[in-house]
């Protein structure tokens, strides 16, 4: 007999790893015991040599499906004398943390039962089980046990008592366990009148199909819901939420609904069928059925497929709009009381429940090349880092704002939150910040944000930093995107690469808004090697807004008239032609910019396709969706040692665009151009540093058509391209680079 102690490390807790491991053990004949710790999960098995050595390998290859093991420490131990294997009481432990998992859309098994008449819980909407359900929206605390999350509410009825203590159980310890006799209710309310359980789902279905609004509460928070195939209901929901063009979220029952409605690829397919059911951004089908206002002018659109049970109990034949719960640019609403006051100018009636909501968690967005917004499903799923860094609070931009914590080797990234532009958004920034600094045991030693004196985040640093005497670190924006990227691939300390960093607005070392970066870039700094050449903003900031007005500004650095057959000039009247033409001239509140952001959205601006924008990027999207197609044809640009010129691209693209040349063909041409600029600079670097590695980042590289050309045309010459799969290359993934920075 020998007897060995293992120790698991990794998301090991709420996943159903200790039911797999006492299976493992009655399996191979092993006594011993399996207990949660606050830092992962320890277990002692003891038996003949094979049978150990049988559980150790399954213990490698065989691990729940939710687990994701990143360590595991093996040591012998003296034998003694017991009878059985056993599941002990978890251990809480100070100063060290776990990671834990997401929330998990119900599994098949779930579903089976679920749809299944003759069982108990059929048609329950809080169906879950060790592989299934909420996780991080419930935890309170550390271990993963049931008192420390919100089910603690809810006392278990003898059924369900026995499939948690069953070890050959599907519910064994499956801390959210519950059925209709001991779980959450939900009821409807509509017009001072309340109904409860099916009757709740009919009455919602009903108020959906003749075109009222709806607040749900689901798992991270509440939706507003609208059947998506009546305009005239979509559009009064972008009236009362205050969003004017900015696309809905949508769901249907199955991926062969939205093929009604999108083009979904394999790879789409896996990803709206996976256990995360992120909102995958699509493309639309002409003749489909949709509401127009569900996405103006955005041949995109986000399906999602539902992801709690009780959406089965909600959706008919047709897609419904599930569109975060909120004003526009507030945090999502997640308590009763909440929604009631907040909620109540919006919706014509709510669906409740009483399970509460710990943390409030959004829908998470992807692209099969890249997420987009990192959020329900994948949060707080670490990334684990090269090696330790101190305890560290780094607290991100304005825009999208996530914070990162680390502890040892694991970075553990916030769920999406919002723009950091409010105070309700910054309330909820600290809500969220004291329920992971608990669960993952982590104190900040030192706190980072963005160099941008302006941002709201930065004051707040600045004053947390202050009152707890920490030292504060303020990085330049661009840095922390290549770093993001560094940081997610696990490139060690002395690595060094090219990043091509292109967003709309980071602060710069000299003053200036940069966005248009070439940096060699490390851990512990970077070298600016390149950049695209300054041109002013007139305005500022507000000329995020107005794409006509930073048309007029790139056509003014290109020495070239503002004549009336340009449609960024004919959006403009003449007294603001002539304040941006004084303010371009003179250099009042204009403010030199490399934003390869605001170059996008110069080119949308000439080309007509947006004047004005009421959304982050929304210029710079449509005009990605015109450039359909491939062409090799580029136009010109004046490649210097240390920024690139695109005066010469301006007089051609006037010049084609005065010719009749199609917009779609410019747009495709301006692409390929930008890719090129990539290329040729990626060519000189590895020539002048011997630098291999290149990474594209920042907000521009959302777009999967520059994205794909700048790839494409770098795998050929041989070069290591990365991109960003874990975190976003927009400001959502620029606290995990910021966490990593040396200094």
């Amino acid at each position: 007999m020998q007897r060995r102690r293992i120790f698991v490390r990794g998301i090991v807790q709420g996943v159903g790893f200790r039911p797999f491991l006492y299976g493992l053990a009655a399996k191979n004949g092993l006594t011993g015991f399996v207990a949660n710790r606050s830092d992962g999960v320890s277990v002692e098995v003891q038996g003949a040599p094979p049978a150990l050595e049988s559980f150790v390998h399954s213990l490698r290859t065989e691990a729940p499906p939710l687990a994701m093991i990143d360590e595991i420490r093996v040591e012998d131990i003296a034998p003694f004398a017991e009878s059985e294997f056993r599941i002990v009481e978890s251990v809480s432990e100070a100063n060290v943390s776990t990671p834990i998992s997401p929330d998990i859309a119900t599994c098949k098994d779930c579903l089976r039962e679920f749809f299944d008449p003759n069982d108990r819980r059929y048609r329950y909407p809080f169906i879950n089980c060790t592989n299934c359900g909420p996780r991080f929206t419930i935890i309170r605390d550390i271990p993963y046990d049931r008192p420390n999350t919100t089910m603690a509410a809810f006392p278990m009825c003898a059924a369900c008592e026995e499939e948690y203590h069953s070890p050959t159980n599907r519910r064994f310890h499956a801390q959210p366990n519950a059925c209709r006799i001991c779980g959450p209710k939900v009821w409807f309310e509509k017009s001072g009148e309340t109904v409860w359980e099916e009757p709740a789902f009919a009455g919602a279905r009903e108020a959906l199909a003749h075109g009222q609004i709806v607040a749900i509460k689901g798992i991270g928070g509440f939706v507003l819901a609208v059947d998506a195939q009546n305009e005239a209901a979509v559009a009064r929901l972008r009236v009362r939420k205050g969003r004017r063009d900015k696309p809905f979220a949508l769901m249907a029952r199955d991926a062969e609904g939205i093929a009604q409605y999108a083009i979904v690829g394999d790879e789409d397919s896996q990803l709206l069928r996976s256990r995360q059911r992120p909102i995958v951004l699509l493309r639309r089908r002409e003749a489909s059925r949709l509401a127009a206002s569900v996405a103006p002018g955005n041949p995109m659109i986000g399906f999602m497929l539902p992801y709690a049970p009780l959406h089965y109990l909600l959706l008919d034949d047709g897609p419904l709009v599930m569109t975060s719960g909120n004003l526009s640019e507030e945090p999502i609403v997640y308590r009763n009381e909440d929604a009631l006051a907040r909620l109540g100018d919006i919706a014509d009636a709510f669906l409740f429940h009483d399970r509460e909501i710990h943390v409030p968690v959004d829908d998470s967005v992807v692209t099969h090349e890249l997420p987009i917004r990192r959020s329900r499903g994948y949060s707080p799923m670490p990334v684990k880092l090269p090696v330790e860094r101190p305890m560290t609070l780094a607290v991100g931009a304005e825009l999208k704002a996530c914070f990162c914590l680390t502890h040892g080797q694991y970075a553990y990234m916030s769920q999406h939150i919002g723009d950091m532009e409010n105070l309700e958004t910054l309330d909820a920034f600290e809500r969220a910040l004291q329920h992971m600094k608990s669960l993952f045991r982590c104190e900040p030693e030192r706190v980072i944000c963005d160099a941008h004196p302006g941002y709201l985040s930065t004051r707040w640093a600045r004053g947390y930093a202050h009152e707890r005497e920490l030292p504060l670190i303020e990085v330049q924006h661009h840095h922390a995107h290549a770093m993001s990227v560094m940081a997610e691939h696990g490139l060690p300390e002395d690595a060094t690469m090219l990043a091509f960093t292109f967003d709309g607005t980071g602060y710069g070392t000299d003053g200036a808004i940069w966005g248009g970066e070439v940096l060699l870039a490390r851990y512990d700094g970077f070298q600016r090697v390149a950049h695209l050449k300054y041109v002013p903003l007139p305005g500022g900031d507000t000329a995020i807004r107005h794409p006509a007005r930073v048309a007029l500004a790139h056509l003014f650095a290109a020495g070239l008239e503002w004549s009336d057959d340009l449609p960024c000039v004919r959006a403009c009247n003449t007294v603001e032609l002539r304040v941006l033409r004084q303010q371009l001239s003179s250099g009042a509140r204009s403010i030199p910019t490399s934003s390869m952001g605001r170059l996008f959205d110069a080119v949308a601006g000439l080309l007509g396709l947006r004047a004005n924008v009421s959304y982050e990027g929304q210029a710079a999207i449509e005009l990605e969706a015109l450039a359909a197609g491939t062409t090799e044809s580029t136009y010109p640009v004046t490649l210097g040692t240390d920024e690139f010129d695109v005066t010469p691209m301006w007089v051609e693209m006037v010049a084609d665009f005065r010719a009749g040349a199609e917009a779609r063909v410019i747009a495709a041409r301006f692409h390929r151009t930008m890719a090129e600029v990539i290329l040729h600079y990626s060519r000189r670097m590895r020539q002048e540093f011997a630098v291999q590695t290149i990474a594209l980042t920042g907000g521009v590289f959302q777009n999967v058509y520059l994205l794909t050309l700048a790839n494409d045309l770098l795998a050929k010459e041989g070069f290591r391209v990365l991109t960003q799969r874990m975190v976003p290359p927009n400001d959502g993934g620029i606290a995990l680079g910021q966490a990593v920075i040396l200094k």
